[in-house]
């Protein structure tokens, strides 16, 4: 049976065993020293004051929210083509959700369409709005720096793509997760981001004072007073959210292996590029700001299926005949049957629905197999003009 083509997979190497093994061998293997040896590693490596680690993206998310006081009745906007986790924490507390559309052909939401969704929804008050860096391209971070701070905001980073990624600011680059211009950033560690722990997600602040609500939120509102463990008191509701030291210890190595991940995710990206440049009327990758350095999380195509007289679903499909799984990333979030409304579609993100998809990238990803893809690609392009 021939194996299938993954849109994405984990890379797990010896190092990374061993340093699971050493985890197994402590004494306390949650609540250990490899939690906070890795918290310390990842606020150097963001320059960042606070780092917390837990169990997920979608938990990193609901700590966000939380420490922000996010309440019933509280207006966020976020883009309406994201995963599911940023609406469905945000609806859960009761926040009255708007979605702003996005750019047709990167995903995402731009300033200009944030201020349009403002505007035609005559919203006065903003708790928080929320970004998202579809396929880790980080983008326009300064421009909704401006509009945080226009209407006296929080502007929350949903980085869950986007670990490694930097954007230029004064020529020099800055760190996704350094909230130099935000006021929180969460990411993902699920096997198929950057770097992972298995399951898990950080969230990362300069804010002390949100700082220290995620931290209470993250392990059930508990805060101790003294050195001795029976000595403790329930500030607020919680949840256990806690990262354990054997999922901490896999992502200590592997963010170590970071650089390593990211050059060989950038060959990729653009050997893709460069062997369809030749298909331009027919694929095309999003531009962006080429200043700024991506975590290349995705390749995402865009495809002309009108001209092809073909529909997404058909490529798909093609591409599943020939063993290559790909994706949608994402869904608009009006469309799914739970969270539908009587609300109009968003014209853009329908486009970018209905032509885009993600092909595969994963750091084990070999030249024979994305070959393969590539000519894979081609011969349906043949074939659906003949």
């Amino acid at each position: 049976m021939i194996s299938k083509i993954p849109y994405g997979r984990q890379y797990i190497d010896k190092n990374d065993l061993s340093k699971v093994s050493k985890s197994l061998k402590q004494p306390l293997i949650t609540t250990g020293n490899f939690v906070d040896d890795f918290e310390k590693k990842l606020r150097k490596f963001f320059k960042v004051d606070n780092a917390f680690v837990c169990n997920s993206g979608t938990s990193a998310l609901h700590l966000a929210f939380l420490a922000s006081d996010i309440k019933k009745g509280d207006v966020v906007i976020m883009p309406a083509i994201n995963f599911i986790s940023a609406y469905s924490m945000c609806k859960l507390i009761g926040a009255r959700i708007y979605l702003s559309d996005v750019d047709p052909k990167t995903g995402q939401m731009t300033p200009k369409l944030l201020l349009e969704c403002i505007k035609r929804n005559k919203i006065r008050k903003i708790k928080a709005f929320i970004t998202m860096y579809m396929g880790g391209f980080a983008e326009n971070i300064i421009e909704f720096h401006r509009i945080k701070k226009r209407f006296n905001c929080l502007f929350i980073e949903d980085a869950c793509h986007a670990f490694g990624a930097s954007y230029i600011y004064k020529k020099k680059l800055i760190k996704v997760g350094a909230c130099k211009h935000s006021d929180i950033s969460t990411f993902s560690l699920h096997p198929l981001k950057p770097i992972t722990t298995g399951e898990g997600g950080i969230v990362t602040t300069n804010n002390n004072l949100l700082a220290k609500k995620i931290k209470q939120f993250r392990s059930h509102g508990i805060i101790r007073h003294s050195k001795f463990h029976w000595k403790y008191d329930i500030l607020s509701y919680g949840f256990n959210y806690r990262l354990s030291d054997i999922n901490s210890a896999l992502g200590i190595s592997q963010l170590e292996k970071i650089s390593f991940f990211l050059k060989k995710r950038k060959k990729i990206y653009e050997y893709y590029k460069t062997k369809l440049n030749n298909y331009k009327n027919l694929i095309n990758f999003p531009k962006y700001n080429e200043k700024n350095k991506p975590s290349y999380h995705l390749v995402l195509i865009s495809i002309d299926f009108k001209n092809l007289k073909k529909n997404k679903d058909d490529f798909l499909k093609y591409l599943y005949k020939n063993n290559i799984i790909s994706q949608f990333h994402y869904i608009p979030i009006y469309n799914f049957k739970t969270f539908k409304s009587k609300k109009k579609k968003l014209k853009n993100s329908e486009e970018y629905h209905a032509s885009t998809l993600s092909i595969p990238i994963y750091h084990s990803l070999k030249n024979k197999d994305q070959n393969l893809i590539i000519d894979v690609i081609k011969k349906f392009f043949k074939y659906s003009k003949n």
